[in-house]
């Protein structure tokens, strides 16, 4: 999925994650919390997620407030990585730049040996964010760009939808 982030003056950014499923009816993803996107969301935790598939010509945008995941989730999810995953999160300082390849795999070295015969603990600066949706929006392609595009929102009573022009 596409989640577009702003930092506090509004500066807008986007990139593809993994969507890693419902937690509560929020919808989650992992990342470093020291990455872009991480620091993004600590200055402003509103966000937006696409789902996009070319191939059905269909779409689904949620917006909403990004939280992080509770710890049990994360260590959860955490645990059940790929131990070169476990180790990469423990070697890679996410968005920051790096002098060289060498110099990550150095750091990769340093953690398998940090952690060699023991399981990998969840780093604290890595884990998972969940969007909790404010307002979810279908795209579905149509003849003659007449597509059709419905709005849905929360309310006390559910959720209300509206049909969207095209």
């Amino acid at each position: 999925m596409t989640l577009a982030t702003a930092t506090a003056d509004a500066r807008p950014s986007a990139r593809t994650v993994l969507y890693k499923g419902l937690s509560d009816g929020a919808l989650c993803f992992v990342s470093n919390y020291g990455s872009n996107k991480g620091q993004e969301l600590e200055q402003n935790p509103h966000a937006a997620l696409v789902f996009f598939w070319a191939g059905l010509n269909r779409q689904v945008r949620i917006e909403g407030r990004v939280e992080r995941a509770p710890e049990a989730w994360s260590d959860r999810y955490f645990a059940g990585r790929e131990r070169s995953s476990q180790i990469g999160a423990w070697a890679s300082a996410q968005s920051q730049v790096i002098a060289s390849r060498e110099v990550l795999e150095a750091r990769i070295a340093e953690a398998e040996a940090r952690f060699l015969g023991q399981p990998v603990p969840r780093p604290p600066f890595w884990g998972g964010y969940c969007l909790r949706p404010e307002r979810v929006e279908f795209w579905l392609a149509q003849n003659a760009r007449l597509h059709d595009r419905y709005a849905y929102r929360p309310s006390a009573s559910g959720w209300e939808v509206e049909r969207l022009s095209p």
